[in-house]
């Protein structure tokens, strides 16, 4: 604004008799504005700003004085611009005034930060009665906790129209379970918060339960009793990442966990790796009818849970990961020519293998 002013005050400049004979010969003070503007080819600002100069002021030298600050205030407006559309400079302006205001009103903090999350869990493990039970997960996100005694009694679960079981876990009581969403994220509790069920009864349903939000829903379900061994992420671009349990075992009562592993890529399978093994086969496959047979071990395991892991097959141009599952020793030999000895590889073609039968998230 200041700049616009003396901008109008330059051009005074070039004719100051010419300003005060306007002045003098306007004969109505309301036409004194018009008149500069018309005369000096300047807007009604500047001309407003010229009209109210005192008469004594109209003179070379002070017009002068003032107009030498025109040079300094494109300069200074030119390096804000610069720093306005620069967000590193803005940063370390801001960087900058923060430690100077740190160093002159710095002093240590009287109090802590403390989160309802920080609370420890009580152990009421002793509490919990241990007995066998069977878990189920349904494909569209049913639960059930059935007793052996209750599952001779009637195994044929019932289900909702379309839907299929996709975990069936022989457990106890007190194992913990992770269940795993769409959404990146992964809800923990106990299959003693569950109560008993029957085959013959739908369950529960796991994002009420749990409190899913809106669209959330269950892909995969681990239970863990001491949250040894690791997780296997196979996603669809080819890549597999190695997770340790323990990078989900928290010492405070959440029961939520953000980033749980990694949405760079659709996910297409998590697979538990026994602990106490040092490998065991995995075998990928992908919609392209093409097969990779690997050990785990070729997958460094990594801290971080939403790490995009490492690329184990070579996938051809429009094909995804379709299939991943762990094999049992008798499979492994059976399907030892698509086994390969480093990733990423491209694997052999697998035109006549069988569906596995295996939930996918495609």
């Amino acid at each position: 604004e200041k700049l616009h002013l003396l901008l109008g005050l330059d051009k005074i400049l070039l004719d100051i008799d010419k300003a005060i004979r306007i002045v003098r010969e306007t004969e109505e003070e309301v036409d004194v504005v018009p008149n500069l503007m018309i005369g000096f080819g300047i807007d009604e600002i500047q001309a407003e700003y010229v009209a109210e100069i005192k008469l004594r002021h109209l003179n070379r030298e002070y017009i002068l004085k003032r107009t030498q600050e025109i040079d300094q205030l494109k300069q200074d407006i030119a390096e804000l611009e610069s720093t306005i559309a620069d967000p590193k400079k803005m940063k370390k302006i801001i960087i900058a005034e923060l430690k100077e205001t740190a160093k002159k009103y710095g002093q240590p903090r009287k109090t802590l930060f403390y989160y309802a999350s920080d609370v420890e869990e009580e152990s009421d493990e002793e509490d919990i009665p241990d007995y066998p039970v069977h878990l189920f997960l349904s494909e569209s996100g049913y639960f059930k906790k059935i007793t052996p005694a209750s599952l001779r009694m009637s195994s044929e679960q019932k289900l909702k129209e379309e839907d299929k079981i996709v975990a069936h876990l022989e457990t106890t009581n007190r194992i913990e379970l992770l269940f795993f969403t769409n959404q990146q994220q992964v809800y923990k509790t106990r299959a003693s918060e569950f109560g008993e069920s029957k085959a013959s009864v739908l369950g529960d349903y796991v994002p009420a339960k749990l409190g899913l939000s809106d669209g959330e829903l269950v892909v995969q379900m681990i239970a863990t009793a001491d949250y040894s061994g690791d997780l296997l992420f196979v996603f669809a671009n080819g890549k597999a990442a190695r997770v340790p349990l323990s990078a989900y075992a928290t010492k405070t009562n959440r029961k939520k966990l953000q980033n749980a592993y990694s949405g760079k890529s659709p996910l297409v399978q998590i697979l538990q790796i026994p602990s106490g093994e040092a490998s065991c086969p995995v075998f990928i496959r992908t919609d392209g009818n093409r097969a990779v047979l690997a050990e785990t071990s070729l997958i460094a395991a990594k801290a971080t849970r939403d790490t995009q892991g490492v690329q184990v097959v070579t996938l051809k141009a429009k094909h995804l990961v379709c299939e991943a599952r762990i094999l049992n020793e008798e499979e492994s030999t059976a399907l030892k020519k698509y086994r390969v000895k480093t990733i990423p590889a491209t694997g052999g073609m697998a035109k006549d293998l069988p569906g596995s039968g295996q939930m996918t998230l495609l």
